[in-house]
């Protein structure tokens, strides 16, 4: 591989050398952390002492792909890692140290760790009471919405750096509008509270706990700092811009520790702020080094793409920087003007088949909305696999229970488990056939329900049980399949001992599920029930401690995931390079996959989405930041609220114009989804940015 002269510099400086390398999306920087880790190696460097950080795993990949190839030798594994990861890591080992300063009810007992999903579980245990209490009667919200957002604050007073009983204080005095949200606000204190004092009373540790107790007891501790110091001497920090302020305190207090550091940092982006992402902390990481150097020359967008990108971004945030002219924006972008949604998917479609005709790989095509609708993702999809186009969609933040996978894995497990109680209805065995039977249409299935399915019994009749005319109607071929499933299940619910949750979903999906004539042989009915497999033992995991037996876990599992609990973030459904489909998905979920594509088509730029927060009335991303003048005289306003879309919006579309690597796709419809007109802030930036382009 060919590098550039500062490329080089970067990756074979000495080994005592401590660099804060800046630079643009695509100019090469992960390539330089890739590499100058391989020098490190190639340098006998054990790779015990070398640590990379990066603010969530999924960006972990170009690191790990190299770590695999045949040519790393030997010297032991390289330590690939989050903070938070790192934290737990800590805890783990040091928990005696953790005990003596934080007042754990059983100190001699292991901690259990808790994941997103075991969390919102044990709020929701402490929450549900209290809402038939009163508590949050003004606010009309999801339940699992209500639980995660409490989650949210505990976890931003935990990256921040604030004490947790101050949530409320931070928001009510940020608020200036009813009077009935400071109730809302105290509320969602006083459940903040409980859900400390029962993690601290059943030594359950969540996200925000473990951080808390990792930075305020066990890295202060000089026999921990002398481990992490002994262990780890060289690091390479990876989109630090995306990590949280207490991991940068973290790295400006171990940095004379290390003998040599590589800090990565992306201009422009910040994309988790929502998650406590802050590139203003990050940028105090300069400091510390000894050599500042930038990458201003992109290696992956061209010059009409880059000057569009920075056109567009000035026109939402104007900057009193020189822009490079516009030049012929023909080569560059590209847009259809319709009336109504179903014609701008009917375009999409055709422009996509066109470009696979010329030769496009269909990896290299993405289609980008503000939010992925399950209209919308049906709609599309169907358009694009009737036509042969191998498509994919990723949305993380779809809960497990909206899968059709999903909800026909629990099906089946409610008629293998009778003991749960749990009748399910005719529609639900309807789709559990449907998804099981490979090929089996709607109206076969749906006469098959209504003949062998007995509700109230919860048993399944014999396939040979069926009149001759209607087995000849449903089809000997599915009517063996059924058979084959019906007998499995009847064998299952014969037996004495009740396995694991998660071990029976093995075996349905191993023993039956997954063979010929089933329908889970698809990768992604075969990824929904990975994570849900996985989803279930953590579950597992998490509730040891309260002694439940499998039975009885089973069925409380099945009751969380129907109130709407979601999946943890599952590092399978985000890998993407087995897979040459194109790619439908948020335009966040994109930029955090941090890969470029030859063609982005952008859906419906008039709407809303692109600009707007998502709803949270307990909570608030910008108010809980360090950023944030907590000024008993400074509230939140609308004039606050304009400046932090516009911000927003500008390093969104840099960051996606910036992994273009050829031509962006407007799909503009004069009726939106919705069948309402739309006129949001990006399409009238769009506008004028083709005015002044002549187009």
């Amino acid at each position: 591989m060919n590098f550039t002269s500062q490329q080089d510099s970067n990756i074979n400086s000495p080994l005592d050398s401590k660099i804060y390398l800046s630079g643009i999306a695509g100019s090469g920087k992960t390539t330089v952390g890739v590499e100058r880790m391989r020098h490190l190696l190639q340098r006998g460097v054990y790779g015990e002492s070398i640590l990379v950080l990066t603010p969530q795993r999924t960006l972990q990949a170009p690191y790990q792909e190299v770590l695999q190839s045949p040519e790393i030798g030997a010297g032991g594994q390289v330590t690939l890692a989050t903070i938070g990861g790192l934290a737990r890591r800590m805890v783990d080992l040091f928990w005696p140290l953790a005990v003596e300063s934080t007042d754990f009810a059983h100190p001699d007992q292991p901690p259990t760790f808790l994941t997103l999903e075991t969390a919102q579980y044990y709020m929701a245990h402490i929450v549900r009471p209290l809402l038939d209490q009163g508590y949050f009667e003004s606010l009309t919200i999801n339940r699992n919405r209500l639980y995660s957002q409490i989650i949210d604050n505990l976890n931003k007073a935990a990256v921040v750096g604030f004490p947790h009983t101050r949530i409320s204080e931070r928001l009510d005095r940020a608020w200036f509008g009813d009077p009935s949200q400071r109730r809302i606000y105290a509320d969602t204190q006083d459940c903040a509270n409980r859900f400390r004092a029962y993690c601290l009373e059943n030594n359950l540790l969540d996200f925000s706990l473990q951080l808390e107790i990792f930075y305020e007891t066990l890295a202060p501790h000089p026999l921990v700092r002398e481990y992490l110091s002994d262990t780890y001497r060289h690091l390479i920090y990876d989109n630090a811009e995306e990590d949280m302020p207490r991991a940068h305190d973290l790295i400006l207090e171990w940095m004379p520790d290390f003998d040599s550091a590589l800090i990565i940092f992306d201009e422009g982006a910040g994309y988790r702020r929502f998650l406590g992402a802050d590139p203003i902390s990050a940028t105090r990481l300069m400091d510390a080094c000894d050599t500042q150097t930038s990458h201003s020359e992109s290696f992956v967008t061209p010059t009409g793409v880059l000057a569009l990108s920075d056109s567009l971004a000035n026109v939402i945030l104007p900057s009193n920087e020189a822009l490079t002219p516009l030049p012929d924006l023909a080569e560059t972008l590209q847009y259809a003007d319709t009336h109504f949604y179903p014609e701008l998917l009917d375009w999409l479609t055709e422009e996509i088949a066109l470009l696979i005709e010329g030769g496009t790989e269909p990896e290299e095509i993405v289609v980008l909305a503000p939010y992925l609708s399950d209209a919308l993702r049906f709609s599309l999809m169907h358009r694009l696999e009737t036509r042969g186009i191998p498509v994919r969609s990723h949305r993380p933040s779809r809960s497990l229970r909206d899968e059709a996978a999903t909800q026909a894995l629990l099906t089946i497990a409610a008629l293998a488990h009778p003991q749960w109680g749990i009748k399910p209805s005719e529609f639900d065995v309807v789709n559990a056939l449907m998804q099981a039977i490979d090929g089996i249409d709607l109206i076969r299935a749906n006469l098959l329900t209504k003949i062998v399915y007995n509700a109230q019994g919860q048993r399944l009749s014999p396939f040979n049980g069926i009149k001759p005319e209607i087995q000849e109607r449903i089809t000997y071929v599915y009517g063996g399949h059924y058979d084959n499933l019906r007998n499995w299940i009847l064998a299952y619910s014969d037996q004495d001992d009740i396995p694991p949750f998660d071990h029976f979903l093995r075996k349905l999906f191993g023993e039956i599920l997954s063979q010929p004539g089933f329908g889970f042989r698809a990768p992604d009915s075969a990824q929904v029930t990975a994570s849900l497999i996985e989803s279930v033992k953590k579950f597992r995991w998490a509730m040891a401690s309260a002694n439940a037996d499998s039975l009885s876990l089973g069925r409380e599992y099945i009751d969380m995931l129907n109130e709407g609990v979601i999946a943890a973030q599952y590092l399978g459904a985000w890998k993407v390079e087995e897979e040459n489909a194109v790619l439908v998905a948020p335009a966040y979920t994109f930029l955090m996959q941090n890969r470029a594509v030859d063609v982005q088509f952008w859906l419906n730029p008039g709407s809303d989405g692109w600009v707007e927060r998502l709803f949270q009335p307990l909570t608030h991303p910008y108010v809980l930041s360090r950023n944030w003048d907590n000024a008993d005289d400074h509230y939140w306003s609308d004039a606050d609220e304009v400046a932090a879309t516009k911000e927003t919006l500008a390093r969104l579309t840099t960051g996606l114009l910036r992994r273009c690597k050829g031509r962006l796709y407007l799909g503009l419809s004069e009726l939106g989804e919705s069948g309402f007109e739309q006129r949001g802030v990006l399409l009238k930036a769009l506008q004028r940015v083709l005015q002044e382009s002549g187009e």
